[in-house]
């Protein structure tokens, strides 16, 4: 319905809509392109004003800097409830515009009002993008044959961090007060901002980094999916290898959910040459980001496989992202 219809078509489009990629690029002059993204922005009622703001501006910024290129203009939209209070948007753009200055953002343009009719938590929308020379941009269909695919951080970051804030007194009496806090903790690892930039000083295209993505939607197996297919290669992925605190296992247990598939903002995929992996990996530890490597690209097939010590299975692109269930289930009964 949709890729069909995309509008006029344009030579100094490089790279358009696509599966699995996250950023437009266009040339703009000789040797200069603008790499661009958009996402929603939200309000959360269990989180917040400002952590709504910080993990709105954040989500849109993680895929810009899958580019390689930091975000340096922005444009925001936003379609307030009837409901929300200027005190309480007061307080969310007061932090958004304090993360905007913090990750180097200008504020450009953009629009806001309030209407009958919308609603909590999606309360509008943004677009980043910045300017740089053509040589240094990835995208995450850039993936070559045997490059290795690095995780930072673990499965199912975001579920864990939002579950954790929106149903606090529920889940610190399940899963006990020492677990409970360091899920607390996870909102401010929720960004892949740092992730991308700090691997992309190792080194771009065949001297590090080849492709990056987030794990958004589908959590880390769907991230994995999304690059292999967008670079046109399969993959074969060790499941062991991929870190799930216990924090995060128990969350996932209440709420019967899987959590290497569920929503997990805060985990970068890497693809890069295997002869700069060690580079990469000591460079985002130094950096206080946990890395593994947890498989590699493969021309061999177009699908993906993962492996245990017991078996190997094809991997599928989930259905649906269980973490939209448990976290609309923990709404409808009203878990405090």
């Amino acid at each position: 319905m949709i890729f069909r219809r995309l509008g006029v078509r344009r030579r100094d489009i490089l790279v358009g809509p696509r599966f699995g990629v996250d950023n437009a690029v266009l040339r703009i002059s000789p040797g200069k392109v603008l790499v661009a993204t958009t996402d929603p922005v939200s309000f959360i009622p269990g989180l917040r004003p400002d952590a709504s703001a910080w993990l709105s501006l954040n989500l849109v910024a993680s895929d810009l800097t899958t580019s390689s290129f930091a975000p340096q203009f922005g444009i925001f939209d936003f379609n307030l409830p009837a409901v929300m209070t200027n005190s309480q948007f007061a307080k969310y753009w007061k932090a958004f515009h304090a993360e905007c200055k913090a990750l180097g953002i200008a504020i450009v343009g953009g629009h806001t009002g309030r209407y009958p009719g919308c609603g909590y938590s999606i309360i509008g929308g943004g677009v980043l993008w910045s300017i740089g020379p053509e040589g240094l941009y990835l995208t995450s269909a850039m993936g070559q044959n045997n490059d290795d695919l690095i995780l930072t951080k673990g499965a199912a970051i975001e579920t864990t961090a939002v579950l954790a804030r929106a149903f606090p007194k529920t889940l610190r009496h399940v899963i006990g007060g020492r677990l409970f806090e360091k899920s607390w903790e996870y909102l401010h690892k929720v960004s892949t901002v740092r992730d991308s930039l700090t691997a992309a000083t190792v080194g771009l295209h065949q001297d590090g980094v080849t492709a990056m993505h987030d794990a958004t939607e589908g959590g880390v197996i769907g991230a994995v999916l999304e690059l292999s297919d967008a670079s046109g290669l399969g993959a074969e992925v060790d499941l062991q290898n991929i870190s799930i605190s216990e924090e995060t296992k128990e969350i996932c247990r209440f709420f019967r959910i899987d959590p290497l598939t569920s929503l997990s903002e805060g985990s970068l995929i890497i693809a890069s040459r295997p002869h700069k992996t060690a580079s990469i990996m000591r460079k985002l530890n130094a950096a206080g980001i946990h890395s593994h490597a947890i498989g590699r690209l493969t021309s061999k097939t177009r699908l993906s496989y993962a492996t245990t010590a017991r078996s190997r299975m094809r991997l599928r692109y989930p259905k649906a992202d269980p973490y939209w269930r448990a976290y609309w289930t923990g709404i409808r009964k009203r878990l405090k």
